[in-house]
């Protein structure tokens, strides 16, 4: 067998220079328009850990993560040795038709972190773990609606877009799955649905990733509660918010006495490099799946439990014992948290600091002063959320900070960065956060003028 002359590093030297066009030419065609209206279009050479490149060697601090993903931050040197070690032993894998030893230590090392649990599906990507606990609780209590909560992102796929929190993203996909939204907190909301009898989960992230709005104390175990006594399940959306992101292992750990039927999982369990998501669950409800022999395969995935993957996920659990990566986030999330809602009082334009461990939220406001006041108006009568735009781009511009608004209309700044960082990490972002805000509240020509080139552009569009 050859490579068959094919050379990755040749073609990228002579095609990378052709990365916008290409996507213009034959991908989605509005990421480059967009990426070169906000100024993010850059070229990133390289990367590792927190830290991107560009072609003069200047270094960028992340603090999106890939939107999660990279939560042990790039090319950990653990992560990367399991994957040539799993490419180098040649398996037989994905035969279809033997139990290789990788998913089964993989799910063993899961379960492990919630002992509630005994069994795990493995799937390729955050929302075919939601898929995959939609399917189950459905088939489980033989029922068809399953709740939500306003504002939740679940993934875009049909299941799990029944189940997403935000309007927009249905828009043009209708008639999709009939289930309902609930607001997050609201236990009378979700009793009064529980009573007509045909509710089988409700689904729900411990931390909504739009907004970064935490579920209220005390509010996952009375909704459990709630849930069992009308024979239905609770399902935690941990794909973003578990492993370490809130200074738990699992967000829903928070609070005492929480045991969610079902767990979905995936991001930082891939290391950064291969897709790979996973549903965790209860006995009974698996054993009620897969009732017979005749059903063993009746759900699936191809490339599901594949070699590279279980090899990233053990890589990745066995970095985060060995590096104390949920200890870390803890401590330097309070760190950072705490610092950016000393800022609070200082900056009319800052409203909240909000979020748990490496997953916090940053919301603007409506300022007092008249000057501020104008030039917020002109802002939000164009479209809500340009304020933070208008944040997020000198953080990249000028200071090399990659962040991102929180959702579309919100003026919020989401901060989910590798959960790697450090008292240096914490250091840079602030005082660029601050450097930002001075001129903002100075009336800074640079950061104002770039908000009306965004609201021409809103206009336009």
């Amino acid at each position: 067998m050859t490579d068959g002359g094919f050379d990755l590093a040749r073609l990228l030297a002579e095609r990378g220079g052709e990365r916008y066009d290409l996507h213009t030419r034959h991908l989605n065609h509005q990421l480059p328009r967009m990426l070169h209206t906000i100024g993010f279009d850059k070229v990133y050479q390289r990367a590792e850990g927190a830290y991107f490149w560009d072609e003069e060697g200047q270094d960028y601090l992340d603090m999106l993560a890939g939107f999660g993903v990279m939560g042990l931050g790039r090319h950990h040197p653990v992560v990367r040795k399991a994957l040539h070690d799993v490419l180098d032993a040649s398996l037989a894998d994905l035969t279809r038709f033997d139990c290789p030893p990788l998913p089964g230590l993989l799910a063993e090392r899961l379960l492990s972190y919630t002992p509630h649990l005994d069994r795990v599906f493995f799937g390729n990507s955050g929302t075919e773990a939601v898929e995959t606990a939609l399917k189950f609780a459905r088939y489980a209590t033989g029922r068809p609606r399953v709740l939500y909560c306003v504002h939740a992102f679940h993934g875009l796929t049909t299941g799990s877009l029944s189940v997403n929190g935000e309007e927009g993203f249905k828009d043009g996909f209708r008639p999709l799955l009939p289930d309902t939204g609930v607001p997050l907190g609201d236990l009378a909301a979700l009793e009064r649905e529980l009573k007509r009898g045909d509710v089988a989960a409700l689904i729900v992230e411990p931390i909504q990733g739009k907004g970064v709005h935490q579920s209220p104390p005390g509010y996952l175990r009375a909704a459990q509660e709630l849930l069992h006594r009308h024979k239905a399940l609770l399902i935690a959306d941990e794909v973003q918010t578990g492993l370490g992101r809130t200074g738990e292992f699992f967000a829903y750990q928070h609070e005492a006495g929480v045991e969610p039927d079902l767990v979905c999982v995936a991001k930082t369990l891939s290391g950064g490099y291969v897709p790979v998501g996973a549903t965790l669950g209860k006995d009974w409800i698996f054993k009620k799946i897969y009732s017979s022999m005749d059903r063993v395969l009746v759900h699936s995935a191809s490339f599901g439990s594949n070699a590279q993957a279980m090899a990233a996920g053990l890589a990745v659990l066995a970095v985060m014992e060995d590096e104390r990566i949920v200890a870390n986030a803890r401590a330097t999330g309070d760190l950072l948290r705490g610092r950016l809602a000393a800022l609070v009082d200082k900056y009319e334009l800052l409203h909240e600091v909000r979020g748990r461990g490496l997953m916090i939220g940053i919301e603007f406001g409506r300022p007092k002063s008249l000057a501020l006041r104008s030039r917020w108006t002109m802002l939000q009568a164009a479209r809500k959320g340009l304020f933070a735009q208008m944040v997020v781009v000198p953080l990249l511009q000028r200071h090399r900070i990659l962040t991102q608004v929180s959702g579309d209309h919100l003026e919020v700044i989401k901060l989910i960065p590798p959960l790697i960082i450090g008292e240096r990490e914490v250091d840079r972002f602030v005082d660029a956060f601050t450097t930002v805000m001075d001129e903002a509240h100075g009336g800074g020509s640079l950061i104002w003028e770039f908000g009306r080139t965004l609201v021409k552009q809103a206009l336009q569009t």
